[in-house]
């Protein structure tokens, strides 16, 4: 936060008028993510595709029910004369061995996923821990980035704790973008020159045209070539600058990813996003990094090279996870992508189950329209084989995991019903608990987290997350259905403001 020495200097700047460069400021209105036509085959060719994929699919499912009723039923002892064997299985037999053979291995999957994750985090902080030699001379100004839009609350709370970095030279540039609560006005009483003229708060006010017309049209008019991108609500700390820039040193590096934290902790949904946080997205960051692949640069916090953003061709308007997108187009234009856990960012997370259910939603729409939008490095590795790695793991965290984590759950618990299976079924759940509880005593260790959140991930992964994937599952399939939706704003109830 800013010190004392601060008051003074706020006075001198609300007298002080910021001249702006004279570069376009992007106007240009938000307009998300519409299905082209050009996407779909028409006329002739629809219908040719529609015949093959109905003769394929409906042989395919015609063979494996003929395989089944011959394992089965053996008529005519067929299976007997050609193996040897007599059959024995039974309907009810079939769906109970398959259904514990699933239970087996869904949990191999998701023991193989936590252990790769929690190994390659583990190094990735031991590396970070026993990394020494950096380059503490090299601190370039930066260009701070703040988008706000109905950030009223906090805004004022947001550039005291950027006007209190440790850091030589910096700016902060407020942009409003269109907001209808007094966010202007409070950014207009902060614009000016702070601590004997190394920081200057500069304002652009432009017209409601989304997130990331206000990214660019701060780019646009920033002075310096590092640029941290954070959010209007976000509460940084004091060394997060010169944790972050000291990575830089390194030209092939394009942006580093921030520790993002939860700060309103004061019920069960805000407890539970705090665990998620460390647990579910940090421990997945320090784990990418050590591949240089991190795939998502949170908005609360990154820093960038602006070079790396013109190479990617700015922020885009066309998904509702400008993050997501902006990152995707870093690593497929060649740059590396990193994560720094000691550079913290603390954030209002929703604290109502609405609000969390519609947050998530967009997320994993604007997430599954980014990895569409990028959807040629599937399959083609040589536009760059870093982003198909990035893309095919995204797919199935955003994509694959959490439909099969609810069909699974709703699967095995009518089994557990119908066939009297429920002994199976609570050690299955008891498995996933114990692996969920060594993962956050893990996570907590690492990040000197509090302890409390240990607890909580006793019904972590059977409650929270399961409600979660429900919602990721509907915003899925209302995605490929090609459903409207807005943006939506979570409303601040301005917690950042009484730390």
């Amino acid at each position: 936060m800013a010190g004392e020495d601060h008051i003074d200097d706020r006075k001198e700047a609300n007298k002080l008028v910021v001249s702006h460069p004279a570069v376009p400021v992007d106007r240009r209105e938000f307009v998300p993510v519409r299905r082209k036509e050009d996407d779909f085959p028409t006329g002739q060719e629809t219908e040719s595709m529609l015949i093959r994929r109905m003769f394929v699919y409906g042989f395919a499912s015609l063979f494996l029910f003929v395989v089944i009723y011959l394992f089965l039923y053996d008529p005519g002892l067929l299976l007997y004369k050609l193996t040897g064997w007599a059959s024995t299985l039974t309907l009810s037999g079939l769906i109970v061995f398959s259904s514990i053979v699933a239970l087996v291995l869904f949990l191999v999957i998701l023991l193989f996923r936590y252990l790769m994750l929690m190994n390659m985090a583990y190094l990735n902080t031991t590396k970070h821990t026993v990394e020494t030699g950096h380059d503490t001379s090299f601190l370039p100004p930066i260009s701070i980035i703040v988008p706000a839009y109905n950030e009223g609350k906090l805004l004022e709370s947001t550039v005291q704790s950027l006007l209190g970095m440790d850091y030589p030279k910096y700016e902060i540039i407020l942009v409003d973008d269109g907001s209808s609560d007094d966010t202007r006005e409070v950014a207009r009483t902060l614009v000016g020159s702070y601590r004997s003229g190394s920081v200057e708060v500069r304002l652009v006010e432009k017209p409601n045209g989304g997130k990331s017309t206000a990214l660019n049209a701060g780019i646009q008019v920033s002075y310096y070539d590092f640029l941290l991108n954070v959010d209007g609500d976000s509460q940084l700390s004091s060394d997060t600058l010169r944790k972050t820039i000291r990575h830089f040193v390194d030209p092939r590096l394009g942006a580093i990813a921030g520790n993002v934290k939860v700060l309103n902790r004061d019920n069960i949904w805000t407890t539970l996003q705090a665990l998620e946080y460390v647990e579910g997205l940090n421990m997945a960051r320090s784990a990418q990094s050590i591949v240089k692949l991190v795939n998502i640069i949170p908005g609360p916090l990154g820093l960038f090279r602006k070079q790396a953003i013109l190479d990617a061709g700015w922020y885009s308007s066309d998904t509702f996870a400008e993050d997501a997108d902006i990152t995707l187009k870093i690593i497929r234009a060649g740059w590396r992508v990193e994560y720094e856990p000691d550079a913290k960012s603390f954030t209002e997370a929703p604290d109502r189950i609405v609000d969390l259910l519609k947050q998530r939603y967009r997320w994993t729409r604007g997430i599954l329209q980014a990895v569409r939008k990028h959807r040629d490095l599937f399959f083609n590795p040589t536009i760059n084989f870093g982003g198909s790695i990035v893309m095919w793991m995204m797919a199935f965290e955003s994509l694959i995991w959490p439909i099969m984590n609810v069909f699974a759950n709703a699967y095995f618990i009518f089994i557990a019903l119908v066939f009297d299976m429920s002994y199976y079924l609570v050690y299955w759940w008891l498995s996933l608990t114990i692996l969920d509880l060594i993962a956050a005593l893990y996570c907590v260790a690492v990040e000197k987290e509090e302890v409390r959140l240990v607890f909580y991930s006793l019904f972590y992964r059977l409650f929270f997350i399961l409600m979660i994937d429900v919602t990721k599952t509907f915003a899925t399939i209302e995605e490929f259905l090609g459903f409207g939706m807005n943006w939506g704003k979570l409303e601040r109830i301005g917690t950042g403001s009484k730390r």
